[in-house]
């Protein structure tokens, strides 16, 4: 028989589990145990109190299907007599839930929460259970990716505006394609505008649309990527190069849900859903008056921020291969000899996710249909 781990210590834990789940208890232990984090075991609610009374704990993993206690009047009880002890809710496959106290919280919440533990091995054991379904289009399972998706699908339900902030290629379109699909107007357009790639002159009538008339050029009525979106959802890349002087009639857009074609004064009520996107930082922007404060405020209700390529290093492989069947649909994909694959992983990778799949198109032509050796990846000068 299998001596117990000298780190499953029920009389000192740092971290309880508690559940009356066996299968469940064992398999959470068994990931804290290894990574030489304390940990004990607790069969409910009333079994998890006893153990917090005479131990240090920092951290209650709670079962919300206790056999005696109902888990959220466990909660407040906890909450009150142990204030400085961290509490997560697990589902039935240990997966953490936000609390009822937390649910107006974004899902940042429970890593702000891990992050506060001062030992990596009791982030790295917990953050092993907060996996998330990548989102559509979506690959890798890196804990930051992980709060992307988790905080993709809280917010895709609703209306709310969605900012997406990250480096160029790390996916921001895919994220703001996948929340739209997730979202009840997935049977709706997806109207994508790249406010960096129009004209400032063309911008507004590409927004707003205009009436025949209008200014020269304008031979017919034209109808507005706005007008175009209505009852799905509006995808504004690059929105910190929109202009200023078109930022405040966004914002009207925005507060008052009503479009006003150039050289017209009909309104148009609209019911259009927007995400938006950049680069750059905001903020900063909105400090140095380049970018209006109230609109920064407006669009950032619920931000969602990429991590670039080289801090997933971890999901590089996925990647690679993901690209290659899509490259290949259809057909047998060319081998990533090892060699190659550890050239990828040791890239830093300045482009992101793009860059990435550029490599990868280059290199599997250059195979000729054999294995994509690292000559054909082309990354030893850069």
């Amino acid at each position: 028989m299998t001596p117990p781990s000298p780190y499953f210590n029920p009389i000192d834990p740092a971290v309880i589990v508690a559940s009356s789940n066996a299968g469940l208890r064992r398999q959470i232990l068994q990931n804290l145990t290894s990574s030489r984090v304390r940990a004990a075991e607790a069969m409910g609610g009333a079994d998890a109190l006893g153990k917090l009374e005479t131990s240090e704990c920092q951290l209650l993993l709670l079962d919300r299907r206790l056999p005696d206690l109902d888990a959220e009047e466990l909660l407040q009880i906890i909450h009150q007599r142990f204030p400085g002890i961290d509490v997560l809710l697990l589902d039935d496959a240990g997966n953490p839930l936000l609390p009822s106290e937390w649910r107006s919280a974004s899902a940042c919440r429970l890593f702000q929460t891990i992050n506060r533990w001062q030992a990596p091995a009791v982030r790295s054991a917990v953050r092993s259970t907060l996996t998330a379904e990548p989102l559509p289009g979506m690959v890798g399972q890196t804990p930051s990716m992980n709060a992307v998706y988790r905080m993709a699908r809280l917010v895709a339900p609703r209306s709310t505006p969605v900012l997406i902030t990250g480096a160029t290629g790390t996916g921001k379109e895919v994220v703001a394609n996948a929340i739209h699909q997730l979202s009840p107007r997935a049977e709706k357009p997806f109207v994508v505008i790249n406010c960096a790639a129009i004209p400032e002159a063309l911008l507004e009538s590409e927004l707003f649309g205009y009436v025949r008339g209008a200014f020269t050029g304008a031979v017919q009525s034209r109808l507005g990527r706005i007008h175009a979106a209505h009852g799905g959802t509006l995808f504004l890349d690059e929105i910190g190069e929109l202009p200023l002087g078109l930022q405040s009639k966004l914002l009207r857009f925005l507060d008052q849900g009503e479009v006003q074609r150039l050289g017209s004064s009909d309104l148009f009520r609209v019911d259009v859903r927007v995400v938006a996107a950049t680069n750059a930082d905001l903020a900063e922007l909105s400090a140095r008056k380049q970018f209006r404060e109230d609109l920064f405020y407006r669009l950032s209700v619920f931000p969602i921020e990429l991590p670039p390529l080289g801090e997933r290093r971890e999901d590089i492989a996925a990647l690679a291969h993901h690209f290659l069947r899509k490259l290949f649909s259809g057909c047998q994909a060319p081998a990533l000899a090892a060699e190659s694959l550890r050239l990828l992983e040791g890239h830093s990778w300045p482009g992101n996710v793009r860059e990435l799949q550029h490599v990868l198109e280059r290199a599997s032509i250059l195979a000729e249909g054999g294995a994509i050796l690292p000559e054909h990846l082309g990354l030893a000068g850069r």
